[in-house]
């Protein structure tokens, strides 16, 4: 999978940073600047935050590539607001950008980053696949939890992106929050995306994407916050993938998406992680996928549908 080098995901991310920064009290957050001249925006851990905060919080680590809205769904009767989640460039938006996986630690600090900053520092094996790496001269990452990165964080950060500190951006809201909330539960798309790419289903034969999951309450306890989020795409999401190639691939690919696939399908991602004693690596990774896929292969006309949402499992979660 490639990309023109003039499509800067930072770049476009950038624009609605600035958004964020300049409508900061309308949104409900708390920009700032830190001891490198960093930019640091609080979206919920002392800043309030909120729904349109998320959403723009959603569509930075989507590197500016897609659209995330609320909007209304039949399917999930007791939860009838989901978040959708598009973008005509999937691979590079979910993957390239939106994904949560370049590891940031220092002493007790520790933070999964996403966001279109991991473009400009490819410090994942990922990037490998990807065959992109963005230029911009500003970067940001976003970061799920209640604390800024310290200095040391900052400094390697900037480091790696190749950027100047006083480029840099750091946006940071705990999964209790409601931005927080959104920004997670919107990477319903990404997680459809995460698995193709496990599958080994050709990254480059993936055209377009849509997807949307139920808007979990949030809860002031970390683990049943997280459990919900998780429990939006596990047992409430639905994928809609376009992709190019044999129609026997789309078919297989329809087939082995959905989380219905998972050993440890059916009971409520809070009870999962406490079962394994916390350790995400025991889960099994087929669990981390939408309810619901719908692949259509293009070339030829068809779709394939596999999976089920499971509203006895979101209204136990959710509670």
């Amino acid at each position: 999978m490639s990309k023109p080098q003039n499509i800067s995901v930072n770049s476009r991310a950038g624009v609605l940073v600035d958004r964020l920064v300049a409508e900061c009290d309308r949104l409900r957050v708390i920009p700032s600047k830190g001891s490198r001249g960093e930019t640091l925006i609080d979206a919920g851990a002392a800043a309030k935050g909120g729904l349109d905060a998320g959403l723009i919080i959603a569509e930075i680590c989507l590197g500016g590539l897609g659209n995330v809205s609320l909007t209304p769904y039949a399917g999930t009767p007791k939860w009838p607001f989901h978040l959708t989640v598009r973008t005509s460039d999937p691979v590079i938006a979910c993957l390239g950008s939106q994904y949560a996986g370049w590891s940031l630690s220092h002493g007790d600090f520790f933070a999964l980053g996403s966001g279109p900053g991991r473009a400009l520092a490819c410090k994942e094996e990922l990037y490998h696949d990807l065959h992109y790496k963005d230029e911009a001269d500003r970067a940001t990452l976003v970061l799920e939890g209640d604390k800024p990165p310290p200095v040391e964080i900052v400094d390697k950060v900037a480091h790696d992106c190749g950027v100047s500190p006083d480029r840099l951006t750091f946006i940071y809201a705990p999964t209790r929050s409601l931005a927080g909330n959104v920004q997670v539960v919107s990477r319903v798309l990404e997680v459809a995306l995460h698995k193709v790419h496990e599958l080994k289903f050709p990254l480059a034969n993936v055209l377009d994407g849509v997807a949307s999951a139920p808007m979990s309450p949030p809860h002031p306890d970390f683990i049943t916050a997280m459990g919900r989020t998780n429990d939006a795409i596990i047992y409430g999401g639905v994928a809609h993938l376009f992709v190019t190639g044999p129609t026997d691939a789309a078919r297989e690919l329809a087939k082995a998406l959905p989380s219905t696939n998972s050993r440890d399908y059916g009971r409520p991602f809070a009870e999962i992680f406490k079962a394994f004693n916390f350790d995400f690596y025991k889960i099994d990774p087929m669990l981390f996928s939408p309810a619901v896929a719908l692949v259509t292969a293009v070339d030829s006309g068809e779709t394939f549908r596999a999976g089920q949402v499971s509203q006895e499992l979101l209204d136990v979660s959710f509670g």
